[in-house]
Order: C-alpha cells, then structure tokens, then sequence
C-alpha cells in the first residue's frame, strides 16, 4: 500500500528565518530535504508551505507544492489541510518529514510507514532510540517516552521516566546517579507517521490538559484514545538544524561528502 510524504516548510522560523532556503552544498535546504524524502519507497512527495518565496524555490526544482494557510496553530493542523487538498482515502498513510533535517535517512521513513501498515490498531506510528547517559535522561529538552510490551505508547514527557524509586532519592543530583539495569530509557525521535483519517480527527480535538502541561502535541492524540505505534529506529537519525550553529555544521559535513546514513 502507498504512502504520502509531507514536508512542511515554515519562512517565519524564530530562530532561524527563512531556513527552508539556506544554502548548502549549492541546494537549498528544503531541496535536500525533498530529495532524501524522494529516495524513500513513499509514492509521492508534497511540500506543504504558506509562503510564495518557498514556492517559487521549490519549483525550480520541480517540486510539488501545496499552499497552506499562514494561521495554523501547530503542525498537524497543516499537514491535515494537505490530506484534505489531496482528498487522500482515510486509510492513506501520511509520514511527516520536517523541512529542516536535510540529512534524513530514507530508512526512517520507510520505517514509520511500514510501522502503520503492519499494526493496524495503531493511527500514529513514530521511532525512538535508546537513552545511555542519565543527564539526557533528566534533561526536559529530551523527551522520553514509555510503551507497552507491542510498542504502543504509554506516554511521553519531558521528565524522567518511568522513575526509579530504589536508585533515585529525591532531590538527588543527576550526577549521582545511574540508569537501571533492568530496563531501558527511550528518547522519542519526532518523525511521525499518519493515517489521513485520524489527521481529520486530530484537528477536532481540543487541546489536552497533558499536551499544555508537557507542551508536547502528541499527547493530544494519546488522551483522546488514538493509539500511537514506537519502533526503536533502525539507524540513528541524523541532526536537524534548529539554529545557525546547526547550519553551520550540516554545511561542514555535507560539503565534506557526508550524508548522514
């Protein structure tokens, strides 16, 4: 069965305007990102942006494009207006690949689409990797995740867990602290698979006491029953680029001839 490949590209990026289209290697970024979404097995690639510079780039590169309204709250809200632009079947699998990680391994995308088609009670597929440094255990910026014995999530945040009681006192450093033998701490990696028909949903629902709490979307989906599929990926993912330091060394190791996989 077919799947879809959205990449959405925002100019108005707070960090870094206009990311989509810095250079690097001689492309702009949005170019690569296309091309590695283009070298996975999906049956079509779409660039989701609400900006005409955007547009225009991607069409020198013959791109497909759809315009999107500039006043989406998050997101799933504009992927979710793509499905619908695209009529896609509400069985179609949408895999959400962010406009700033030119250096995505194709893999990864395979992954979370054959992830939905393999577990049909699941609407969200998504990867994790395995936590070895109990700082990025405790560090709110890596978000965590805990799943059942099939992989559908329990829940995700930005705190420790699960916690483990009879290694870690309260109030303990986490430089004093070790990570358990006995189970396994899970970083959530934020690509996202979808089917079309719970992106209908998604967008109906309010938002959730946990996703304002933990400022984590995908807790929306989970407090309203959808279930969400985690795979531990296949190979690391590559760095994204969030700020001009990022660019910086995604320019550095592509122009040395390193793609990241």
């Amino acid at each position: 069965m077919s799947f879809t490949v959205v990449i959405p590209a925002r100019y108005a990026s707070s960090r870094l305007p206009g990311k989509p289209l810095a250079d690097i290697a001689g492309k702009p970024m949005i170019q690569h990102v296309f091309e590695r979404a283009g070298e996975s097995r999906a049956a079509r690639v779409v660039i989701a942006t609400d900006d005409a510079r955007i547009e225009e780039a991607c069409r020198q590169f013959d791109a497909e494009v759809v315009m999107t309204s500039p006043y989406h709250a998050s997101g799933t809200d504009r992927l979710e207006e793509v499905a619908r632009k695209l009529d896609l079947e509400p069985d179609h699998r949408v895999v959400n690949v962010q406009g700033d990680e030119p250096l995505i391994p194709p893999a990864l995308i395979n992954q979370v689409a054959e992830n939905l088609e393999q577990y049909p009670e699941a609407s969200i597929a998504t990867l994790c990797e395995r936590l070895h440094d109990v700082h990025h255990v405790f560090n709110p910026n890596v978000v965590k995740v805990v799943c059942d014995a099939r992989g559908m999530a329990h829940y995700f945040s930005r705190s420790p867990i699960p916690w483990a009681r009879d290694l870690w006192p309260q109030g303990a450093h986490p430089d004093e602290l070790d990570l358990p033998d006995n189970i396994g701490y899970f970083r959530h990696i934020g690509i996202y698979g979808y089917r079309a028909s719970v992106l209908s949903q998604f967008v109906q629902w309010p938002p959730a006491p946990t996703e304002q709490i933990e400022s984590l979307e995908q807790l929306r989906a989970l407090y309203n029953g959808a279930q969400i599929h985690v795979d531990i990926a296949e190979r690391p993912p590559a760095p994204g680029i969030d700020t001009e330091a990022d660019l910086i060394r995604v320019r550095a190791l592509m122009e040395a001839g390193g793609r990241g996989v």
